[in-house]
């Protein structure tokens, strides 16, 4: 598949998506987030994906909407038509997708932008990185799955916080709120991203999918319901071959080969 506004590669075992429209420090378009959509269904449906990573080019991750294509559209643009059929779908797939994402935040990352990085199962930022939830300045509210991801990861005063202020996010502070796994410096955010991808592109990719899923469940079960489901799960888990991989390198005294099988 050709893409125009990012790049997109596979390497070992891990893909990258690279947001690139660095003139608008990757300000999302209709095309790029029907892209990025599109890269991380082709991530899924690939059996030598292992992980992801999702960067933008130059200076930041990505300002967010790209308002002069709203702007654009005139009197006839729906908003709510604009999200259902874009960031939605962008940030639904991300969240269901059955394979670690690492999000590398190289630098802002505002509005949708925000919420895209929100979407990845781990943050490293670059120390050069600010998060912002820029709606409001507009009259907006937060959109892209912001609403609901940010509070989970924050607590909800902190969300509420910089859903109104607006105000930007640290790369030290997201560290502190537990908005980041990780702060690099600039000049090793991609190397240290790529130890992280390599890891977990050699790791039980089943079990990492299977637990991606439970924990996204459980916001919305009963303790009981939750047990059950890992119960199902962990069923699932056990036949596959990266489990008996496991189980023989354990009792051999040996580092596990998986195979994402």
């Amino acid at each position: 598949m050709t893409y125009e506004t990012i790049l997109f590669d596979v390497e070992d075992g891990v893909s990258t998506i690279t947001l690139n429209r660095p003139d608008s420090l990757n300000a999302f378009n209709s095309q790029m987030i029907q892209e990025t959509a599109d890269a991380i269904k082709q991530s899924g449906r690939d059996s030598l994906v292992r992980c992801v990573v999702i960067t933008g080019a130059g200076k930041g991750f990505s300002s967010g909407q790209d308002l002069k294509e709203v702007q654009g559209r005139g009197d006839d643009f729906s908003i709510a038509s604009h999200l259902r059929g874009g960031y939605n779908r962008l940030v639904e797939r991300m969240v269901s997708l059955e394979k670690p994402i690492l999000g590398a935040i190289n630098g802002v990352a505002a509005g949708a932008g925000c919420g895209v990085a929100l979407a990845c199962d781990i943050r490293i930022a670059s120390d050069q990185a600010s998060f912002i939830q820029v709606f409001s300045k507009v009259g907006l509210i937060p959109d892209t799955g912001s609403t609901w991801l940010l509070p989970r990861l924050v607590g909800y005063a902190r969300a509420y916080e910089m859903a109104i202020t607006a105000d930007r996010v640290t790369a030290d502070r997201a560290l502190q709120w537990g908005l980041v796994n990780q702060v690099a410096p600039a000049a090793q955010l991609m190397e240290i991203v790529r130890a992280w991808a390599l890891r977990l592109a050699q790791g039980p990719t089943r079990a990492f999918g299977l637990t991606k899923r439970a924990m996204m469940r459980s916001w919305e079960v009963t303790l009981p319901q939750a047990l059950e489901y890992e119960a199902m799960l962990q069923a699932a888990a056990a036949q596959t071959a990266d489990n008996r991989e496991g189980v023989a390198a354990f009792l051999e005294k040996r580092q596990p080969q998986f195979q994402g099988k």
